[in-house]
């Protein structure tokens, strides 16, 4: 029989709490803009050239600087860097928006949004990830709190590509976007309810640089760390493609329309 309190232990502790609270609604809006932003680009362009050339744009930003950022989200208040970042994707999601519901839409304008929307990530994941051990009075709960953040990110992604697909077929894509960026005011809501304890940082010393070097000959020289980077990179590179591609699969395979494309991404959430 399963034991609810243990497998929640987690909720016990009001900052990660309310933090989970305000990602998993957060996370159903960023669901919800991913579906919708690739099936307006291919039906803007009906070029799986340009649906690739945005995914690319939106996801290379964070390959790059996300190493840096780790370095910054080490050095400086992982709090305040959220809310931060956060902010930034809210103005971006509504821009997006209304540039979707006044008609001003285009690839041109998709790909920049991408780009600043690529930035935002590469410093929002690494600091995201690393401040739940800042939600956590007591650390043995901190492998239940990762746990559940999985399972939080999977709901979410069965969620939110399913409501987006009624959206788009419905009422179009903008109403996703301007729902995506009013689900940002929860987790800025949240995290400024937070009462996180300051952390006793040291000043550093090194050059922002070294400590990047630092990061990369401790992964390179650790051989578990080395072959789940290696894993996941494969996995990435081999597997994750896929979802650039559904709005194709939807439409000219399928003969489908939005709430097709939002069953099938729908699916990758259930399996998890």
């Amino acid at each position: 029989m399963l034991d609810l309190k243990l497998i929640f232990r987690s909720f016990k502790h009001r900052n990660y709490r309310l933090f989970f609270i305000g990602q998993s609604i957060s996370l159903v809006g960023i669901w919800m803009q991913l579906i919708a932003l690739s099936w307006l680009v291919y039906r803007l362009t009906n070029s799986p050239l340009l649906l690739g050339l945005v995914g690319f744009t939106g996801q290379i930003p964070t390959f790059i600087l996300a190493p840096l950022a780790g370095v910054v989200a080490d050095r400086y208040n992982r709090h305040r860097i959220l809310i931060i970042t956060q902010t930034l994707a809210m103005f971006q999601a509504l821009v997006l928006s209304i540039l979707v519901m006044t008609g001003n839409i285009n690839v041109e304008y998709i790909i920049i949004l991408s780009i600043l929307s690529g930035l935002i990530n590469a410093f929002d994941m690494p600091t995201r990830h690393s401040f739940i051990i800042e939600t956590i009075d007591n650390k043995q709960d901190l492998s239940n709190a990762i746990a559940l953040n999985s399972s939080m990110f999977n709901a979410a992604r069965l969620i939110g590509p399913s409501i987006a697909g009624i959206l788009i077929a419905t009422v179009g894509e903008g109403l996703c976007f301007l729902l995506n960026a009013i689900s940002y005011i929860a987790v800025i809501g949240t995290l400024l309810a937070l009462h996180i304890k300051p952390q006793e940082r040291k000043v550093p010393r090194k050059h922002i640089l070294r400590e990047l070097k630092e990061g990369f000959v401790y992964v390179s020289s650790f051989a578990p760390i080395k072959a789940i980077l290696f894993i996941l990179a494969l996995i990435s590179l081999l597997g994750v493609p896929y979802q650039v591609l559904m709005p194709i699969f939807a439409k000219d395979i399928f003969h489908g329309g939005p709430r097709t494309l939002g069953c099938l991404m729908a699916m990758s959430g259930t399996g998890a």
